[in-house]
C-alpha cells in the first residue's frame, strides 16, 4: 500500500505550521486505500474527525471551525492508524501529529526578522571611564579572574563587580553594527546586590554602577542611529532577598515582606514559617520566588507608570521574560498588551527551554502562541540539536529538529526564534565544542580549563560549522558577547569574563561578520516560511532559503567524506567558483547563492 504524508510538505498540508482561529485548512494524504479519515483530539479529549474525499490515489480533507489551542491528530485508513515518524512521514502507528492554532487576527511584529541579536552581561562588556557609581560595589580590575570558589560560609556571593556600564555599550556600537547586529539584549540592568542582576532590588531604578536615565536614553538614541534597537530582560518570578520588596537586611527604607507580616509587600511571597522559611527559586535563598497572580505584583509590572511603561518610554523596543514558564499565562497576556501599547513591532521574548508550542508547566498546557502571549523564544532545543550534530556527524536528529519546529510553530515566530549557541547559563561554545563536552563539573577545576592547541584547532572549525547553521536557518542569530571573538570558559562564572577585543581570535571574528555580511544583503532571511529542501544524509545535512531577490542553498558535512552532484550549477560563495557536484571533507561545508551580490 502506498502511503506517503508530510506535514511541512504543502502538497499534503496546504499550510505550513500553525494556522489562524477559524482557518480552513486542507490535508492530502496520498494512499490507495480505500477510505481515510483524519480525527484531531484536544488536551482535554474532545475529538473532531473529518472524513476524507477519495480523488484517485489521495485523500482529501477540509478542515474548519478549529479555535485556537493545541490540536493531535491521527489518520485511519482502512481501519488502520496512521501516525507520524521520528523524521516526520506518516508511517502506521507511530505518534501523534500536532497542529496549533493562534488567536484570529493576531498581528506578528516584522521589523526583527533578518537582523542579528547581540546578548550583552552588562557587568562584563566595556567599561567607560568616569561613568557610573561605584559606591557601595566590590570592584575588581577588568580583565581578573571572577570569584569563583564560595566564601567561608559556602556561599557564592556575586558580588565581585567589573564596572561594565551603558556608556561602554554606546562605545561599542560601531563595532556591534561591523557585525550586523540590529538587536542588544541586555541581561538585567536594574538596581540588585548582584553583578548578574537577577535578584532585582527596585524594578524602578537602575544600578548605579551602569549609569543613569539619561545615560541610558543616550544609548538607546545612538543605537538607533545605527539601526539598533534593546530589548531588556524582564524578571518577574522573584527578586533579591535585599530589595525594596522583601529588605531582609534593612538596606531600604521601606517596609519590606521579611521584617513584618503587615507590610504591603506580604502576600507577594510565601512564607512557611516567618520570616526566616520561605519559597525561593530553585532553593536559593538570596532569590525569595513571587507569588503567581498576585494582583499588586502585576499592577507594578503593567499598571500606569509601572515597570514596563518606564523602559518603553525610554525607548527600549522589545522585552525577554526570564522563566516565563513560571508566570502564568494571564499575567504574560498583560505583559503582551502593555508592550504593544508601545507600539505592535516590539517584541515579547520567552526563555523556554524545550518546544514551546507543546509546554507544560505547572499542570497546564501553556498558551504561548494560541492566546498571544509570546512572539519568540529562545531556541534551545535547535543549540542542541546543532552541537548534538556537530559532535557526532550524525545528521538525523538535527533534521529531525528543523522539521519538526517548521511543522509545529506559527511561521512568524519561527522567522525570529532567538538561535542562541551560549548564554549567561551555558558554557561559552568554542569551549563545549573543543572539549567535546566533556566539561569539568566543579568550579575549582574549571580554572585551569584551557583548550589544547588540538583541540582549539577542532574547536574552530566546528564552531564555523555551527554558526553557519545558526545563521542561515529559520529565526534571528543571537551572539552571546565574546563568542565572536573566541572566548573560552565553562559555565558561569568562566562564561561571564571580561570583553578583551585584543585578545581575540581574527579569524573567528571575520566568519562571524562575513555570516553577518550575509544576512545583511540577503533578502531571503526575511521572509517567513522559506525554508525549505531539507535533507540528510549520513553527516550530510542540508536546506535552502528563498527570498524574492535572492536564494540560498546550504550544506554541512560533519561526517565521512562526501561526494554531492546538485541539481543544476551554482556560485559556491566561499570559494566563488561554479559548481555542479562538490566534494565535503569532514567539518567541510558550502553555500551556494543566486542573486544580485558579490560576497568574494
Amino acid at each position: 500500500m502506498t502511503l506517503y504524508y508530510d506535514a511541512t510538505d504543502l502538497k499534503c498540508k496546504d499550510k505550513r505550521g500553525a494556522i489562524g482561529e477559524d482557518t480552513e485548512l486542507g490535508l492530502v494524504l496520498f494512499s490507495d486505500g480505500e477510505k481515510c479519515s483524519v480525527v484531531f483530539r484536544t488536551d482535554d479529549n474532545r475529538f473532531f474527525t473529518f472524513e476524507g474525499e477519495k480523488r484517485g490515489e489521495r485523500f482529501e480533507f477540509s478542515i474548519v471551525g478549529l479555535k485556537k489551542g493545541l490540536y493531535f491528530y491521527l489518520f485511519y485508513l482502512d481501519g488502520k492508524e496512521i501516525g507520524r515518524s521520528s523524521d516526520g512521514f506518516a508511517r502506521f502507528g507511530g505518534s501523534e501529529f500536532r497542529l496549533t492554532v493562534v488567536e484570529k487576527g493576531y498581528e506578528y511584529p516584522s521589523s526583527f526578522k533578518g537582523g542579528i541579536i547581540y546578548q550583552i552581561f552588562p557587568d562584563r562588556f566595556c567599561r567607560a571611564e568616569g561613568y557610573g557609581d561605584q559606591t557601595g560595589k566590590r570592584m575588581k580590575k577588568w580583565g581578573d579572574t571572577p570569584d569563583y570558589l564560595p566564601n567561608p560560609m559556602g556561599k557564592i556571593t556575586n558580588d565581585d563587580f567589573f564596572g561594565g556600564n551603558f556608556k561602554g555599550i554606546e562605545e561599542k556600537l560601531d563595532y556591534l553594527s561591523s557585525l550586523g547586529v540590529t538587536i542588544v539584549y541586555l541581561n538585567p540592568i536594574v538596581k540588585a546586590k548582584s553583578n548578574h542582576r537577577y535578584d532585582t532590588g527596585d524594578y524602578m531604578k537602575f544600578d548605579a554602577l551602569l549609569g543613569s536615565d539619561e545615560d541610558f536614553k543616550r544609548l538607546i538614541k545612538e543605537a538607533e542611529k545605527r539601526g539598533i534597537c534593546v530589548i531588556f530582560d524582564g524578571v518577574f518570578n522573584h527578586v533579591g532577598d535585599d530589595s525594596v520588596y522583601f529588605n531582609k537586611y534593612g538596606n531600604y527604607n521601606s517596609v519590606g515582606a521579611y521584617q513584618s507580616e503587615n507590610s504591603p509587600y506580604h502576600d507577594w511571597f510565601s512564607f512557611e514559617n516567618f520570616p526566616d522559611k520561605y519559597r525561593c527559586w530553585w532553593g536559593i535563598d538570596v532569590l525569595p520566588s513571587l507569588n503567581r497572580g498576585q494582583k499588586e505584583f502585576e499592577e507594578l509590572v503593567v499598571g500606569n507608570g509601572g515597570v514596563l511603561d518606564r523602559y518603553f518610554s525610554l525607548g527600549v523596543k522589545g522585552v525577554r521574560l526570564d522563566v516565563v514558564d513560571e508566570l502564568s499565562d494571564g499575567f504574560i497576556k498583560k505583559i503582551n498588551d502593555k508592550v504593544k501599547s508601545f507600539g505592535k513591532e516590539n517584541l515579547v521574548i520567552g526563555e523556554v527551554w524545550e518546544d514551546a508550542t507543546d509546554k507544560i508547566a505547572y499542570g497546564e498546557r501553556k498558551r504561548y502562541f494560541s492566546d498571544g502571549e509570546l512572539e519568540s523564544v529562545m531556541n534551545y532545543p535547535l543549540k542542541s540539536g546543532i552541537i548534538s550534530y556537530i559532535l557526532s556527524g550524525n545528521a538525523k536528529e538535527i533534521y529531525e529538529i528543523t522539521k519538526s519546529q517548521i511543522e509545529n510553530y506559527p511561521s512568524e515566530v519561527l522567522s525570529q526564534l532567538m538561535n542562541v549557541l551560549g548564554t549567561h547559563d551555558t558554557p561559552r561554545i568554542l569551549t563545549y565544542l573543543g572539549k567535546r563536552g566533556n566539561l569539568k563539573s566543579e568550579r575549582k577545576d574549571m580554572i585551569d580549563e584551557k583548550l589544547s592547541d588540538e583541540e582549539y584547532s577542532f574547536a574552530v572549525k566546528a564552531l564555523k560549522c555551527a554558526t553557519l547553521l545558526q545563521y542561515t536557518l529559520y529565526g534571528i542569530p543571537s551572539i552571546y558577547y565574546g563568542d565572536e571573538i573566541g572566548m573560552q570558559g565553562n559555565k558561569d562564572p568562566f562564561n561571564r569574563f571580561c570583553f578583551q577585543p585584543e585578545n581575540g581570535n581574527s579569524e573567528i571574528l571575520n566568519w562571524y561578520s562575513f555570516l553577518g555580511d550575509i544576512r545583511k544583503k540577503l533578502d531571503c532571511f526575511s521572509i517567513d516560511d522559506n525554508t525549505t529542501d531539507l535533507f540528510y544524509r549520513r553527516g550530510v545535512f542540508g536546506f535552502s532559503r528563498r527570498g524574492k531577490k535572492s536564494s540560498l542553498t546550504v550544506v554541512i558535512n560533519c561526517g565521512e567524506r562526501e561526494d554531492l552532484v546538485l541539481n543544476e550549477e551554482a556560485v559556491e560563495i566561499t570559494k566563488n567558483v561554479n559548481l555542479s557536484k562538490i566534494s565535503l571533507d569532514t567539518y567541510d561545508f558550502a553555500i551556494f547563492y543566486k542573486g544580485e551580490h558579490d560576497f568574494v
